[in-house]
């Protein structure tokens, strides 16, 4: 029986054992036509920076992000003075302790905690090594962070880039706005590291209050501020951010990279979902953010993929006693009912 075919026609097959038609021959192979192959339109895809995006340039990439990183710190370590903590040997502290997996490197160097538990799983792996022995650890993570920063009621989180230098404005702006809101009361809360997140823990110590620095893991030792008084370590990112959170009344973000970018924009997605409220995000330096701030309003704003509102969720100033006075005010005041209460 003859088929038909895509087009509605009947194929050339007879009914006697499938064989092919006398009047239709099948055509050499070597003036078959050959199948269509879907044409690439527009430019193929590139990095940021306009290389050719393949296997081998990400993972180049990952590779010089992490060297980056870790030179941002060293430099921020020695313009503060000191020798880089990944430079010299130093004694363990209590919390995420660096413990070397020598059987199972990668080729970016020190495994991570955080790494291990976005890899994906292995077969026949010791249970030590499996995700559920890791929700063990996160626990306890997390319940080490609770416990430690359970009497802070009233924090600040200031974040920003571990390079700059204490000659830098930024650097005296962040000690300035530190101090004043530690003479208001507030904790203030950083990262741990040089650069900002020193000048805010130095500002939180002249004005009489509280410093803490939440340490992350990472594949080289970042090392901790003398300035801090309360240091907790961390080896999980998640659990590092929910302790931004939960111990912060505002945010403000100094100029800083893309772990800078993270923490403002979580904290933006937090309150425009509704689960913050009366959480100022302040940025700090309008011209370095400017091109941002333009960017989300004729781009993301443009296209509808926020509200006009949003906008509104970010506060920008160049003043030490504006951000600080900005802080106080949200405190104070009290929050809005939820939506639909």
């Amino acid at each position: 029986m003859a088929r038909t075919g895509a087009n509605g026609r009947k194929t050339g097959r007879s009914g006697v054992g499938g064989q092919l038609s006398a009047k239709v021959k099948p055509l050499p192979p070597s003036t078959r036509p050959k199948a269509a192959t879907p044409k690439s339109r527009g430019p193929k895809a590139r990095t940021a920076s306009g290389k050719k995006a393949d296997p081998a340039t990400l993972a180049a990439a990952a590779l010089g992000s992490q060297e980056g990183l870790r030179e941002r710190t060293e430099a921020g370590h020695r313009a503060a003075g000191r020798t880089p903590p990944s430079q010299v040997s130093t004694k363990k502290t209590a919390g995420a302790t660096r413990v070397v997996d020598d059987d199972i490197r990668s080729y970016a160097g020190l495994v991570t905690e955080d790494q291990k538990l976005l890899e994906s799983p292995k077969s026949g792996q010791d249970f030590t090594r499996t995700d559920p022995w890791r929700v063990l650890r996160i626990m306890g993570e997390f319940i080490e962070g609770f416990d430690t920063l359970a009497s802070i009621t009233k924090g600040v989180t200031i974040f920003g880039s571990a390079r700059t230098d204490p000659e830098d404005p930024q650097y005296r702006a962040a000690q300035e706005v530190a101090r004043l809101l530690a003479q208001a009361g507030f904790a203030i809360i950083t990262g741990a590291g040089p650069g900002i997140m020193e000048a805010a823990n130095k500002g939180a110590k002249e004005g009489g209050g509280h410093s803490v620095g939440c340490n992350i893991e990472l594949p080289f030792e970042q090392g901790a501020n003398p300035y801090v008084d309360t240091l907790v370590n961390f080896r999980y990112f998640f659990v590092r951010k929910t302790m931004f959170i939960k111990y912060s009344n505002a945010f403000i973000i100094f100029p800083g990279g893309f772990g800078t970018l993270d923490e403002a924009f979580e904290a933006l997605t937090l309150i425009q979902t509704g689960k913050l409220y009366q959480f100022p995000v302040i940025m700090f330096g309008r011209h370095y953010w400017a091109g941002l701030i333009r960017w989300l309003q004729s781009r993301v704003l443009g296209e509808q993929k926020i509200s006009p509102g949003d906008l509104d969720l970010i506060l920008l100033t160049d003043d030490p006693s504006e951000a600080a006075q900005a802080v106080i005010d949200a405190h104070s005041t009290p929050a809005p009912p939820k939506l639909g209460v």
